[in-house]
């Protein structure tokens, strides 16, 4: 059965409505999976493939969205099936009609009412993946525990693998030790996270309405979703205002962000290496002369 048959049947099973899948189209912007919107009877669906081994990509894909969609506050596009046909994976969602007016402002009120969805571990209740890599979640009630284990320490293995060893290593080995000190006045929550937070995972429905989408959900400090949506750009003094109104930072965020933002250079390293290299050694120096 071909991949579009898969997908018909399963578009039947999970709607209830029997039509012929047509109409397919190439989408721009992806860089890990094809995109293409399809029309299912009288519906458009947006359509993400890869090979089948990217199933449980999908799936958690779609899990996580629903975890966003069940915080109601920010909108995403809900996802409707996902599979796999033996050669492809695929994950079928509600196609929004983008491209409205910006409001940054309902951007940043919705992601602090998302921030205040707490849990009472980190992590969350399965592994998911960020970017092409995969992201560790087993839940945990230590916080810094969890970004020492299941972010750095994976992220700087990653990449001793990857052949980036050296003065990577040495100072990343240094700031596992001491990075906790950052946390001396900072106790953060288990807040429901996107993880993936850049200027390319949002916009606007041809409403207005904020949509946020390609999440790497997972329960975690606040603080590094709103690291992630300095780190590359895309969002504006109205976002950060709006946030802040309704949800104000703690003191060291500054610092912080930069501990967070590690994070996703390391992970830019191990999928792109080249120029993250040195941007990556860069701010490891950054936070350990932060703390002595």
């Amino acid at each position: 059965m071909s991949i579009w048959n898969t997908i018909q049947t399963n578009i039947e099973n999970a709607t209830g409505i029997k039509a012929e899948l047509n109409q397919q189209g190439s989408v721009s912007g992806g860089c890990i999976n094809q995109a293409m919107r399809v029309q299912y009877g009288d519906v458009a669906y947006f359509v993400k493939l890869n090979s089948a081994s990217q199933v449980d990509m999908f799936e958690a894909e779609a899990q996580g969205l629903l975890e966003l969609k069940n915080s109601n506050t920010l909108r995403v596009p809900e996802p409707v099936c996902w599979g796999e046909n033996g050669q492809q994976a695929y994950l079928v969602m509600e196609n929004l009609q983008m491209g409205g007016p910006a409001d940054p402002a309902a951007l940043g009120a919705g992601l602090a009412a998302m921030h205040r969805v707490t849990r009472d571990r980190f992590g969350w209740f399965r592994s998911n993946t960020i970017g092409a890599t995969l992201q560790v979640n087993t839940e945990t009630p230590d916080w810094i525990d969890f970004w020492r284990e299941q972010r750095l320490r994976f992220q700087l293995e990653l990449a001793a693998s990857h052949g980036h060893g050296g003065r990577l290593q040495s100072q990343g080995e240094r700031l596992l030790d001491v990075f906790a000190q950052l946390f001396n006045n900072h106790s953060p929550q288990a807040s429901l996270l996107h993880g993936d937070l850049w200027g390319g995972n949002y916009g606007y429905n041809r409403e207005g309405e904020p949509v946020i989408f390609d999440p790497a959900v997972y329960y975690g400090d606040r603080e590094a979703d709103l690291a992630m949506t300095e780190l590359f750009g895309g969002f504006s003094r109205d976002f950060y205002s709006a946030y802040e109104d309704h949800f104000p930072l703690d003191d060291g965020y500054p610092v912080r962000k930069t501990l967070y933002n590690l994070y996703h250079i390391l992970n830019h390293l191990n999928m792109f290496g080249g120029g993250y290299l040195s941007q990556a050694q860069g701010m490891l120096d950054d936070l350990l002369s932060e703390l002595g």
